[in-house]
């Protein structure tokens, strides 16, 4: 059928609607354009339909510098101009706030800010992943592809941080040549890349047991002189791999990052938002937002390695940090070390159970994409805090949560800004100002 992109969802597709009025969603459609579509799903209130020809491109349509495009999963907007994602990506937030949070138009309109954004488009990613194919007993790796079951050979990427344009090449052909000798049992390759601090670290996940630990550094330090060599061991299901450990095969062991005045340093499992200069934006708005004083005491829930615990620890009195994942917690507290800060309790353990008894002034959460559980919120209110920063990653978790809030009667939500950590893709981080009522 001929269709008409009308908008994007949260997610890789275009939305159009058919004759009848229901929903299509159309992969390999941008804004604007009108498509010959071949339906591939049929539901009782959608369609799903992938683009057979493009009839009239859309204006926001260009030629992006990926030939991999709608195949790679990396990239799904890459053909849609930078200006049509921030007006898309606003766009989803406000539907968010509508359809899930039930906020009125004219409370929607005082909430969201313009979205914000730093200066690279391509070229900002921090890190990337690889994952192995085994394909004609040739052993190689590749990047996931819309279809997670896809693995697609690629030997650059665009997103990934331009001051090291060869380093997918040389990590792919190193692996490649070692791993046609003998199964190295790889179940992903990490590379994390700083332009700030010239670090490139190299993480190889494996299942524990022996590994070729000394002709594996020598090639891989051979070939790109990396910072550091990581094996992180992992073990259990597939579905719920835990980490064993981590052994350093050469260098430091770890990687660093400059990020708002401060040197984090991170172990290949912890979590650091791929998009540096973009990450930088969150921490100046939650700052912003909250004016954490002197004399005050914060509360950083899910709070990882530290992003928004240092620069906290730097302007309150006291900072109480909450964070489940081990090698996060670690993390913390060497970042601690190395910025001389002695005033941040660190807390391991999740965020419901180990919830801090401190009278709280301030709050930061950063919490996983399922957002904040109702006991979460529960406890927050309970605090006498007079303001809360909400980092999400996640429109439909946080619209539901702010309802929470509100409904709760706690605090309010005052501003919403989207940040665009993520160009080229549907994903957007929010930064959410609540204030006590």
């Amino acid at each position: 059928m001929q269709l008409t992109i009308t908008a994007m969802t949260y997610g890789p597709d275009g939305l159009a609607r058919d004759p009848q009025g229901k929903a299509v969603f159309v992969s390999g459609g941008v804004i604007g354009d009108v498509v010959e579509a071949r339906v591939v799903e049929d539901g009782a209130s959608f369609s799903r339909a992938v683009v057979e020809e493009l009839l009239e491109p859309s204006p926001s349509r260009r030629q992006a510098p990926c030939p991999f495009v709608g195949v790679c999963g990396g990239c799904p907007w890459g053909s849609m101009s930078r200006e049509a994602q921030l007006a898309a990506k606003e766009e989803n937030l406000r539907s968010t706030l509508d359809r899930i949070g039930r906020f009125t138009p004219e409370e929607i309109d005082n909430l969201v800010k313009p979205i914000r954004f730093a200066k690279d488009e391509w070229g900002y990613r921090n890190k990337v992943e690889l994952a192995p194919i085994h394909q004609n007993g040739k052993f190689s790796l590749g990047m996931h592809g819309r279809d997670p079951q896809q693995v697609i050979r690629v030997d650059k990427c665009p997103l990934f941080e331009k001051k090291y344009p060869k380093a997918l090449k040389g990590v792919i052909g190193a692996l490649s040549y070692l791993g046609n000798s003998r199964d190295l049992e790889i179940e992903r390759v990490g590379i994390r890349a700083s332009r700030r601090t010239r670090a490139l670290e190299i993480a190889l996940w494996t299942p524990t047991g022996a590994f070729p630990r000394a002709q594996v550094s020598r090639v891989l330090g051979d070939s790109l002189k990396p910072s550091s060599v990581v094996r992180v061991m992992s073990k259990g299901d597939r579905r719920a791999r835990k980490v064993a450990g981590v052994e350093a095969l050469l260098g430091e062991g770890s990687w660093t990052e400059s990020i708002a005045q401060e040197q984090m340093r991170l172990s290949a499992p912890s979590f650091f938002q791929v998009n540096t200069a973009a990450a930088e934006i969150l921490i100046e708005l939650v700052m912003d937002d909250l004016q954490p004083q002197e004399d005050e005491v914060a509360v950083d829930l899910y709070c990882g390695a530290g992003t928004f615990t240092l620069p906290l620890a730097r302007r309150c009195e006291y900072v109480a940090a909450v964070e489940s994942y081990g090698p996060a917690v670690r993390d913390l507290r060497r970042n601690l070390e190395i910025a001389r800060l002695d005033n941040v309790d660190v807390i391991g353990g999740d965020a419901v159970r180990e919830f801090p008894d401190e009278e709280a002034d301030l709050l930061v959460v950063d919490p996983p994409r399922a957002g904040l559980a109702p006991e979460a919120i529960d406890l927050i209110a309970s605090t006498p805090a007079r303001a809360v920063a909400y980092v999400s990653c996640d429109p439909a978790t946080l619209a539901r949560d702010l309802r929470r809030f509100c409904d709760q009667g706690t605090f309010t939500p005052v501003s919403a800004t989207p940040v665009d950590l993520f160009p080229q893709t549907f994903h957007c981080e929010t930064v959410v100002h609540l204030v006590r009522r």
